[in-house]
């Protein structure tokens, strides 16, 4: 497997207020606890996805993941940036940050106001990523895929990564706006669907196969099995289960499907999507 949505928190040199209330996440989550939650399930390799912190701070967290990678040992991949489309130093940032092994960018669009992915400003700037063969990772919620939807119809050439399936509300059981809304934005070809996240959007006491099965299946149906990746959401996914549960879940999930769906989600598509070398 190829984890595509790996969070590394290092607080002894980054800040992550987003944090300060959510006691699972205190404490260091480095490349070793990494390495300690995922021994054993064969995850070949990863994607370190920005961790959202300071503004001040995106530049080096950037670099100091993309020097980690430089390193095969430490079977980092790829990594996917943080970065202020809306900001007229958004290109003189991606220059700053330039590395083979920067795939991508995320600018967490959830917290922010919906109009932020409207501002002409900030729609230019994302068109400009296919000129660098940069992905844009989409962290919405299901209220605001509708307009994820019109930003990816801005930016017809740019490959878009959205995250989480979308941020069902499993928990709460509600399938609207979710469900239709899915479906409309899965219908642009340059999309890609990232199962990831979903066990942190569940009941704390359902993590199951059975919870999470029809959510994750409308997902398959939306997309294809060519426009899949999975993500464990590590360590956010310890709000509600361990890593371990979650690639379980997974893999009950996809038991019954063929040898070559399952490769396609699990690495195939990932080593293709983000232009990973196939011997890495």
């Amino acid at each position: 497997m190829i984890d595509t949505h790996q969070h590394l928190l290092y607080p002894g040199r980054f800040q992550y207020p987003w944090t300060e209330n959510l006691s699972p996440l205190q404490g260091n989550f480095r490349l070793d606890e990494y390495r300690n939650a995922s021994a054993g399930l064969d995850i070949e390799g990863t994607l370190f996805m920005e961790v959202d912190v300071d503004r001040a701070q995106s530049i080096d967290e950037a670099r100091f993941f993309s020097r980690m990678a430089e390193n095969p040992a430490n079977k980092l991949l790829g990594v996917i940036a943080s970065a202020r489309p809306e900001n007229d130093d958004f290109e003189t940032h991606l220059d700053t940050i330039h590395h083979p092994a920067v795939k991508g960018i995320r600018r967490v669009l959830h917290t922010q106001p919906d109009e932020l992915s409207r501002l002409p400003s900030f729609r230019q700037n994302i068109a400009r990523l296919a000129a660098r063969g940069l992905t844009f990772d989409l962290c919405v919620l299901p209220a605001q895929l509708t307009i994820a939807a019109e930003l990816v119809d801005s930016c017809p050439n740019v490959s878009f990564i959205l995250d989480h399936c979308g941020v069902p509300d499993i928990a709460g059981e509600a399938r609207d706006p979710w469900h239709d809304s899915l479906r409309d934005i899965s219908s642009r070809p340059n999309v890609i669907c990232k199962v990831s996240g979903l066990p942190a959007y569940s009941p704390p006491d359902a993590v199951t196969t059975e919870t999470i099965r029809p959510w994750v299946e409308h997902a398959v149906d939306c997309f294809g099995w060519d426009r899949l990746v999975w993500g464990g959401d590590w360590p956010v996914c310890n709000l509600t289960a361990s890593l371990n549960q979650w690639v379980k879940v997974t893999h009950e999930i996809f038991a019954e499907e063929s040898a070559e769906n399952r490769d396609k989600i699990y690495a195939r598509n990932a080593r293709r999507i983000y232009s990973l070398d196939p011997t890495s």
